[in-house]
């Protein structure tokens, strides 16, 4: 039967429609080798859950590939051009099989993508410059993830860029100058990474930038002129290093964050030209002259903070406040007068208002505002007259500086956990008698009026360890009056800090020697015998990478003759702690690669004491790598040991010290190694690590550095502050015990004798190698096997002890030590074989 002329003309009719149709955006099947790409995709990206939707029968163009704005897939005809991948906020990175190279050269195959977002999958690795190779990328988003090194050239290729966000990853380096050449650039965000040096100048030349956000670096400097970017609507380079300039800004800024940064001087005139201003925070800087009420009155003004800086001038009830205000913070600067009657919450209930530490008049008892004086001497001392002008700059500089440096110097002690035992006992009419007679004193030879006989072993050891070399005075009992005169009665002013234990003071003594001294509560349950075992054990923590003990005292109750209070007296280190000059070290102040060798060689030189050098040992020492002071020789002392007495009262309190004294030995010692193993982690890498989460993520990147021959990798792992300055060989030697200190299980940790060996061996190694590029003037030489003569020898002596060690107590040791000689990893053979050897035992 043949079909009539109308049938064969509607199908010709349908056809027509299904391709026309197939023309619309949106509409059309995807080309199936960008379906297969994003399978591929979602394959390495270790099948996100965001994308459990995506299945073989998935119509990607059809809406299929959009469950949510957090994982879209948009198309144009048959090809996509916006995907969006967004995962969760701290997301762990992705598998050691992942490649961010892999990743790029996938997403190439969608070459109409214009609109990128892949934030919060754990994407870990340095961004490759084959991204250059997306050229028809308008938009990028790739934040919160594990990204490191520098900002990849290959962006540069990007010509039709419109928006980069690059925050939370872990990018170092300077920011490259030609980011400001990029034609249509208008958002740039790259917050809370490690970047450092100055903004470029090209900055400044960017006229289609809107939003510059830079927050969280470690950027320096001044910021170039952005006075002609007419369309700059946001800047937030808040908590950087940035001054002393305030940058020269357009009139349409709507918000401006230069919080927590070096700027110094006035504010210009003319911000209060800026019509639009929405949010200005200025917060914790050094900005000095009159406050200008009008900020209060900008028309748009939404969110104002100065606090935290020294602004003079006198507020009153008639300035006036602009109706969006909703947050002011004028707390902590040097104001006097009284608080705008705009800004009191009769007149603004729903605005935050926090105006203390200033010198305001007081209100309804408000107690937390200085007198009146305060402020006047406070504005003389930087140079401050009430019109507003520096008159001495110099002194101004000097007297920020001064007290910046008094703060370090208490930060640092206050972090120490060092203490002193003090003893003082007065009647009830508050004058200080001796104490009665214990333990069968002879009391009637005694001038100091403290018990001789419980204190001989002390007293025997203040004569006999004398620490000359150290620059150490003898260890020795304190009177309390000593320590009274050290601290001027113990003045508030003094005070670095306070726990659930006591308190630590800064004193100095007669003689000027700087001392920080702790008191201590005592539980009546104490005896007199523990006491003294303690001070016998206290007196002996004195090394040359130990805060050492200097000396003790005690206070009595009157009625019951029993110790009261007790107070140990430790030096004072006045250098800042080892991260200060690690992962928050300011440009120029971070130590070299040989520096930081040496500083973990004798922090391991300190533990090793701790465990070894003391009977009994001291384990459990919570080492961290703030706890770590640096004298002015860059000798690093451990802060943070367990001093005994404080062990006990945690144990008896049930604390974090009842842990460590109920641990074998051998798991204490290996917790010691594992903190050191963290500090480890924070010496190479130069990013501060504050979590177990990051010591995980941070040692996975680091086991992908080391397990590849790659130079490179290794490289840029390590903090870019050093990594052109270290021997290879040195670096991938410490990054190798660093890892081994990090194992899960605590019996694969290495001792520390092992540990510091391996220090000293990289120690050798980047000495060799330093001597070497200096005798041919400068040049770059390979380090792959820079061992010299000395070195190897030791090598081979250090060697053949272990391997003695190791076949005397493995049945199976020299099968293993064979493995050893062919792979170079001797450790790993002699554990294996000496696991095997249990293994065959039991």
């Amino acid at each position: 039967m043949r079909a009539s002329p109308m049938a064969g003309a509607s199908h010709h009719l349908v056809v027509f429609l299904a391709a026309l149709l197939a023309l619309l955006p949106g509409s059309s099947q995807l080309q199936y080798s960008q379906t297969w790409t994003l399978f591929k995709i979602q394959q390495m990206l270790n099948h996100p859950p965001v994308l459990s939707h995506w299945r073989r029968t998935t119509d990607f163009c059809g809406g299929g590939g959009t469950a949510a704005p957090s994982a879209a897939v948009v198309c144009y005809g048959d090809t996509v051009t916006q995907l969006h991948i967004a995962g969760v906020r701290g997301a762990p990175p992705l598998p050691m099989n992942f490649s961010i190279g892999a990743l790029v050269m996938a997403l190439s195959r969608l070459p109409d993508l214009k609109v990128l977002t892949l934030s919060g999958l754990g994407l870990w690795g340095p961004l490759p410059d084959k991204i250059g190779r997306l050229a028809a990328l308008e938009i990028v988003n790739m934040s919160g993830n594990y990204l490191y090194g520098g900002v990849p050239g290959g962006l540069s290729q990007l010509t039709g860029l419109q928006t980069l966000i690059l925050d939370d990853n872990l990018l170092a380096g300077e920011l490259p100058a030609w980011i400001g050449e990029l034609p249509q650039l208008a958002v740039l965000s790259l917050r809370n990474n490690s970047l450092g040096g100055t903004v470029p100048a090209s900055v400044g030349r960017m006229e289609s930038l809107r939003s510059l956000v830079l927050a969280s670096n470690n950027l320096t400097g001044n910021l170039p002129d952005m006075s002609g970017l007419t369309n700059l609507q946001v800047i937030d380079v808040g908590d950087n290093w940035l001054g002393p300039a305030f940058p020269a800004l357009g009139r349409k800024v709507v918000t401006v964050v230069l919080s927590r940064n070096r700027f110094t001087g006035g504010l210009p005139g003319e911000i209060t030209s800026f019509y639009l201003l929405e949010r200005l925070d200025v917060s914790w800087n050094r900005f000095v002259g009159p406050f200008m009420p009008a900020l209060l009155s900008l028309p748009a003004i939404r969110y104002l903070n100065v606090a935290g800086n020294r602004f003079t001038g006198v507020l009153s009830d008639k300035v006036a406040c602009g109706d969006n205000l909703q947050f002011v913070d004028l707390s902590s600067n040097l104001l006097t007068g009284s608080e705008p009657a705009c800004l009191r919450p009769d007149k603004k209930p729903a605005t935050v208002v926090l105006v203390n530490a200033n010198c305001l008049e007081a209100t309804g008892g408000d107690a937390s505002q200085h007198p009146s004086p305060f402020c006047q001497n406070q504005a003389l001392a930087v140079g401050i007259t009430h019109g507003g002008k520096v008159r001495k700059k110099l002194t101004h500089h000097a007297g920020f500086l001064a007290g910046i440096a008094m703060a370090a110097l208490a930060a640092a002690s206050a972090i120490a956990v060092i203490a002193i035992f003090a003893v003082r006992r007065k009647n009830k009419k508050g004058v200080m008698v001796r104490p009665p007679a214990m333990l069968g004193e002879d009391n009637s030879s005694s001038t100091s009026g403290y018990p001789s006989k419980m204190f001989a072993d002390a007293r025997y050891i203040s004569q006999t360890v004398k620490l000359g070399a150290l620059g150490i005075p003898p260890y020795r009992t304190f009177s309390l009056v000593e320590l009274e005169a050290a601290t001027d009665n113990f003045e508030n002013s003094l005070l670095l800090g306070q726990d659930s234990f006591g308190e630590m003071y800064r004193g100095r003594l007669g003689n000027g020697t700087l001392v920080a001294i702790r008191s201590l509560k005592v539980k009546r349950n104490q005896s007199s015998l523990s006491f003294s075992r303690h001070i016998e054990t206290i007196s002996r923590l004195r090394h040359r990478n130990l805060v050492s003990a200097l000396g003790h005292c005690f206070e009595y109750d009157l009625d019951d003759s029993t110790v009261t209070q007790l107070y140990l007296v430790f030096e004072y280190v006045q250098n800042g702690n080892l991260r200060s000059r690690i992962s928050q070290g300011t440009e120029g102040r971070k130590l070299t690669w040989a520096q930081r060798i040496s500083a973990a060689i004798g922090i391991a030189n300190g533990i090793q004491f701790l465990h070894a050098g003391m009977m009994p040992g001291l384990f459990g020492n919570n080492l961290k790598i703030n706890n770590i002071l640096l004298d002015q020789n860059h000798v690093a002392k451990i802060s943070s040991y367990n001093i005994p007495i404080l062990g006990e009262a945690m144990k008896s309190e049930g604390g974090a010290g009842g842990k460590h004294h109920t641990e074998s030995p051998l798991l204490n010692d290996k917790t010691d190694i594992f903190d050191f193993g963290v500090i480890l982690l924070e010496i190479v890498s130069g990013k501060p690590i504050t979590s177990l989460y990051e010591v995980e993520i941070m040692k996975e990147l680091m086991l992908w550095a080391v397990a590849d021959e790659d130079l490179v990798r290794r490289r840029s792992f390590a903090d870019q502050e050093v990594s052109k300055g270290c021997s290879d060989e040195s670096l991938r030697t410490i990054m190798q015990i660093c890892l081994r200190c990090l194992a899960k299980e605590a019996v694969q940790r290495p001792s520390i004798e092992d540990v510091l060996w391996n220090l000293q061996f990289a120690a050798q190694v980047q000495d060799d190698w330093e001597g070497d590029n200096r005798s041919s003037d400068g040049s770059m030489v390979s380090s792959s096997s820079r061992i010299t003569k000395s070195s190897r020898f030791q090598n081979e002596q250090t060697r053949s002890g272990r391997e003695k060690e190791c076949e005397d107590s493995s049945a199976r040791g020299s099968v293993w030590l064979q493995a050893a000689t062919e792979d170079g990893n001797f450790e790993t053979a002699c554990n294996t074989g000496r696991r095997q050897a249990e293994d065959e035992r039991y």
